[in-house]
Formats: structure tokens, C-alpha cells, sequence
């Protein structure tokens, strides 16, 4: 299991390399990119901030669906000052099937976004800025 919290930019290879296994034929990875809007809304750019405690919740989301399904599981999450078109988000699940693997990693994703204590405050293009999922 692996899991990360950084303000640095997210190299994906890194987080599919940790689950990568020779019996697995499915490497299935998530990329949360920072989109140019939100509820119809223009957005120009997010900040990302982490209670001190959620590299725990980050890695207790892993260790559950690595424990459900038995794969090796990992995922990196940005904090910080994001741009539109970066990577806020990295999860990968390799499995030895392609079904299990895509399950396992919404599974993962899912979790992510109802366990882990990271807000966004979302920069609108009309100067104002509103918090996201506190």
C-alpha cells in the first residue's frame, strides 16, 4: 500500500510502478485534474488544504480496498496552489483482470472523496472564491 500527500507535482509513473506486478495483466489509474469550471461556474484556479491527520485517512482508504480485494493499491494527493489542467489526484490498482481492477480503483477513488479531510477553495473567474466540500 501506498499513499502520499505533497504540495509537489504528482508523478504518475511512481504511483503505477508501487502497484505494478508481473501475474497482474490490468493497471488501471485515476488522474483527478483540475477542470476550467464547477457547477456552471468558471474557475481559474483551486487551493488544496489537508487536515494534519489526512495522510492517515489517505492511507486507510488504501489498506481498506487493498484488505476487500487482496491487490496492491496507491494514491497521491496534491495540496497546495493548483492551475487548471494539473493533477490533483493519482490512484492506481494493478489486478491480474481488467473488472477487478477498474472496480477496486472507483472503489478507491470513491472512499478518497468521502474519507480524506482535503478542501478545495475554488478561484472563480469573476474574482470571488468558495470552499468545496468542507
Amino acid at each position: 500500500m501506498f499513499a502520499s500527500i505533497s504540495e509537489r507535482p504528482i508523478d504518475p509513473a511512481v504511483v503505477e510502478d508501487f502497484v505494478l506486478a508481473a501475474e497482474h495483466g490490468a493497471l488501471v489509474t485515476f488522474r483527478g485534474i483540475v477542470r476550467d469550471h464547477d457547477h456552471g461556474l468558471s474557475v481559474t484556479a483551486l487551493d488544496y488544504q489537508a487536515h494534519p491527520d489526512a495522510l492517515r485517512f489517505l492511507e486507510d482508504c488504501c489498506q481498506t480496498v487493498a484488505a476487500e480485494t487482496g491487490l496492491r493499491v496507491a494514491a497521491a494527493h496534491r495540496v497546495g496552489s493548483l492551475e487548471i489542467g494539473e493533477t490533483a489526484l493519482v490512484a492506481a490498482v494493478s489486478a491480474p483482470h481488467r473488472a477487478e481492477a477498474f472496480a477496486a480503483c472507483e472503489r478507491l477513488v470513491d472512499l478518497i472523496k468521502q474519507n480524506v479531510p482535503i478542501w478545495k477553495r475554488q478561484h472563480l473567474d469573476d474574482g470571488t472564491a468558495e470552499w468545496v466540500g468542507l
